[in-house]
C-alpha cells in the first residue's frame, strides 16, 4: 500500500491511500464497505474509495489513525486473516497506540495449533512481548481485555513447541467455599464449573482432541487453587486466573510453587474481589508487596483494552463513574 499525499496541517485535511493488490480489497473493505463505514464511526472520518484509491477526509490526527488503521487491514488480508468487526475495531485500537517504541520491531503474535492470535491493542501486544519474556508476570485489569485468553494460548504455544513439559491452569474456586463436597459428581465434576473459562480458551487453542488427550495424559492440568498446595512445579507453564480473589496466604503459597524452568502468570481484577467478610485480596496485597522485585512484571489493562462486545467497555465505564461519584461522596 503507498500513500499518495498528505499535508500536515491542524485544519481539515484529506490524503489519499493507493493498495497494490485489487483482489484483497473486498476483504480489506468489507461487504457493502462495511470496514470502511465502521472506522468512519469509530474515528470521525469520511472514506470514500473507488478501485483500488482510498480518500480520507477529517482532521490530520484522525486521518493519519485511519490510513494506519486501514494499513493494518491490508496487511491482515495479505496474511489471509478473515477480517470482521472486531478485526476492524482491533486496526483502530492499534493504531490510535502507536508510537515509536511499539513500530520498532515486528508486532507479536502467539502461533497455536488452530490459529494465529495477534495482539489487539497496544497494552495487549506489550503483554504478548511480556509473557513471552519473563519468568512471572502479573496481569490486572478490566474483563474482556484478554489477560487470560492470551496466557493461555501462550502457554499451548510452549508446550507445543516443547519448551515447557506441563500447563497447569488454577482458578480459586471462591464461589463454592466449603460446599463443593454437597455438589453432586467426583471431584472433578464439582470443580469444572469454576474452570469452563480456562477450558474455552484451551479448546480455542488446540484442537479438542488433543485437549482431552493431554488432560487424560496430564500435561494439561486444570484444577482449583487448594491443589497445589505443598507442589514445586517445574517445566511447567502456570496461569493463576482470578487471582483477586485469593487471600494473601493463598498468593504466597502459589507464587512460591514455581520451580526450575517454570513460568508464571497471574491474572486478575481488584474491582472484582469474592472473597467473604471483607478479607483483603492476595492479589492486591501482591501487588504492593512485590512492587520493584526483581525478576517479576506488571501489565495493567484498562477499559480502553476490552476486545468483547463494545457494550462491554460502555458498561465498565459505567460502573467507574458510578465508583468514582460514590467516593467523592464519601
Amino acid at each position: 500500500m503507498r500513500m499518495k499525499t498528505a499535508t500536515k496541517s491542524i485544519e481539515p485535511v484529506s490524503i489519499r491511500v493507493e493498495f497494490d493488490d485489487n483482489r484483497l480489497l473486498p476483504s480489506v473493505f468489507g461487504e457493502h464497505g462495511r470496514n470502511l463505514a465502521r472506522i468512519e464511526k469509530l474515528l470521525g472520518v469520511s472514506l470514500n474509495n473507488k478501485g483500488n484509491l482510498v480518500t480520507i477526509s477529517g482532521v490530520m490526527e484522525t486521518v493519519e489513525t485511519a490510513r494506519d488503521a486501514l494499513d493494518r487491514l491490508y496487511g491482515s488480508a495479505v496474511r489471509g486473516h478473515n477480517i470482521d468487526q472486531a478485526e476492524v475495531d482491533a486496526a483502530v485500537r492499534m493504531a490510535e497506540g502507536t508510537d515509536e517504541g511499539l513500530m520498532q520491531g515486528a508486532e507479536p503474535f502467539i502461533q497455536t495449533r488452530r490459529k494465529r492470535i495477534v495482539a489487539r491493542s497496544k497494552n495487549q501486544a506489550h503483554y504478548m512481548r511480556t509473557i513471552g519474556a519473563h519468568d512471572m508476570v502479573f496481569a490486572t485489569g478490566p474483563a474482556g481485555t484478554g489477560k487470560t485468553y492470551l496466557a493461555v494460548c501462550a502457554a499451548v504455544a510452549m508446550l507445543t513447541a516443547g519448551r515447557v513439559d506441563r500447563i497447569v491452569l488454577s482458578r480459586p474456586a471462591v464461589e463454592a467455599g466449603e460446599r463443593l463436597g454437597f455438589l453432586p459428581g467426583d471431584m472433578r465434576d464439582k470443580v469444572d464449573p469454576y474452570m469452563q473459562p480456562l477450558y474455552d480458551a484451551l479448546y480455542d487453542a488446540l484442537p479438542a482432541e488433543q485437549v482431552v488427550k493431554r488432560l487424560e495424559t496430564g500435561e494439561i492440568e486444570v484444577a482449583p487453587l487448594a491443589f497445589m498446595r505443598g507442589r514445586t512445579l517445574s517445566n511447567a507453564y502456570v496461569i493463576l486466573d482470578e487471582a483477586q480473589n485469593t487471600t494473601p496466604v493463598q498468593m504466597k503459597m502459589a507464587l512460591t510453587r514455581i520451580g526450575e524452568n517454570s513460568r508464571m502468570v497471574i491474572t486478575g481484577d481488584v474491582t472484582q474481589v469474592d472473597l467473604p467478610g471483607g478479607q483483603r485480596s492476595g492479589l492486591a496485597d501482591a501487588l504492593e508487596t512485590l512492587a520493584g522485585v526483581k525478576g517479576i512484571e506488571f501489565v495493567q489493562f484498562t477499559q480502553a483494552d476490552v476486545v468483547r462486545h463494545e457494550l462491554v467497555t460502555r458498561i465498565i465505564q459505567a460502573y467507574e463513574l458510578s465508583d468514582a461519584r460514590k467516593g467523592e461522596a464519601k
